[in-house]
């Protein structure tokens, strides 16, 4: 096996032929979401490679009627139902809030049991805790941040967004309990999941993808490095260029045919979130720089990784003014490649985005 082959090998198994949407978030099992849109929202830039006829916002529009859940993984975004079943129960009740916190959320999750579901502005309406430091040092409404805590211990579960905003409804969470044999289970098939959705994985990158998943499993998380020995064993893998990779053992790695298209993919697409990954098999460091001070930006606010083909070789900043598409392009090698059909291939993608941008003619059904 060769880096050439690892490449077409990541590209193949993770941009596959557009299915429907239910299928496309079963294969892959979790969507990263962000809510910033350049042009569109990740979890949408993502999902349109691999859903048929997708168009900007159908996550959010078609999410009640999906089986998934907005749930922490190895971050924050779109889960199955089969693999947030996995995760949960992740506290029992209302432990470990403290006290006076544990009031205030009882009280909380009868209001909104009674109410059947309830957006934040409602609930702090009612409640009004003050404001609170948030992850990210700043100061954040207390109420939002308790509903938070209690969506993260599942006692809560998103219903829909409203204008972005979620909307939770009441959960009764499972007091039954685990053994070591089931909690075993469980730990090795979300590092499977893990593996399913990042492969091919250098192990530079395996081990400390596997520890992330204490946002998925925090009362197990001291079972990740064990999990991740286990992983390694049932794997496949190979050594290629001095590195160790890994991927799901049922899966053929080399004969897989190189793309021919264009794409410009999320900044969180699987192909290119593992930044080690990314510099291993493409040969340049990408950087999300949404929150770089722009004077120190090299490539953009936003800037979505270029793929054509199996190789990602430069970068594009799209945004829609006036209902017309703008794209500025950067590339690794300082110019395009003179090429006619990668060109025809760049208009092709625009043209998709484009596409992707506009609103359906007439109400659609969910896809099924």
């Amino acid at each position: 096996m060769t880096l050439d082959d690892l490449r077409t090998f990541a590209v193949a198994r993770s941009l596959f032929p557009p299915t429907t949407l239910p299928r496309a978030l079963e294969r892959l099992g979790f969507v990263q979401a962000d809510p910033i849109r350049a042009p569109a929202r990740a979890q949408d830039l993502t999902l349109r490679h691999r859903v048929a006829d997708y168009r900007a916002g159908d996550l959010e529009r078609f999410y009640p009627t999906l089986d998934i859940e907005e749930d922490f993984f190895v971050i924050y975004g779109f889960v199955t139902a089969r693999l947030h079943a996995l995760m949960h129960p992740r506290a029992r009740g209302f432990d470990p809030l403290p006290s006076k916190h544990a009031g205030h959320a009882r009280r909380l999750l009868r209001f909104i049991r009674a109410r059947g579901e309830a957006h934040p502005r409602v609930v702090n309406e009612r409640f009004a805790h003050g404001t609170t430091t948030n992850y990210w040092g700043g100061k954040s409404n207390a109420t939002t941040h308790l509903l938070d805590q209690m969506h993260y211990r599942g006692l809560l579960r998103v219903t829909r967004r409203e204008s972005g905003v979620r909307v939770y409804a009441a959960k009764r969470v499972s007091r039954a309990r685990i053994d070591a044999a089931e909690r075993r289970a469980r730990v090795d098939a979300l590092v499977d999941a893990v593996v399913q959705l990042y492969a091919p994985l250098p192990a530079a990158s395996l081990s400390p993808i596997v520890r992330r998943l204490r946002y998925a499993v925090p009362q197990w998380s001291g079972e990740l490095d064990a999990a991740l020995r286990r992983a390694k064993t049932r794997l496949a893998q190979a050594r290629v260029d001095g590195s160790d990779w890994y991927w799901p053992a049922n899966e053929r790695s080399s004969g897989h045919k190189p793309p021919s298209s264009v794409r410009l993919l999320a900044p969180f697409d699987p192909v290119v979130w593992d930044r080690r990954r990314f510099e291993m098999l493409w040969g340049w460091l990408y950087r999300f720089e949404a929150y770089t001070p722009a004077a120190k930006r090299q490539r953009g606010y936003y800037a979505l990784p270029l793929l054509w083909g199996e190789r990602v070789i430069g970068w594009g900043n799209l945004s829609a003014v006036d209902g017309a598409l703008r794209a500025e392009f950067g590339y690794v090698a300082g110019r395009p490649p003179r090429d006619r059909a990668f060109a025809r291939e760049l208009d092709a993608e625009l043209e998709r985005i484009r596409t992707f941008l506009s609103p359906y003619s007439v109400q659609i059904a969910p896809v099924t």
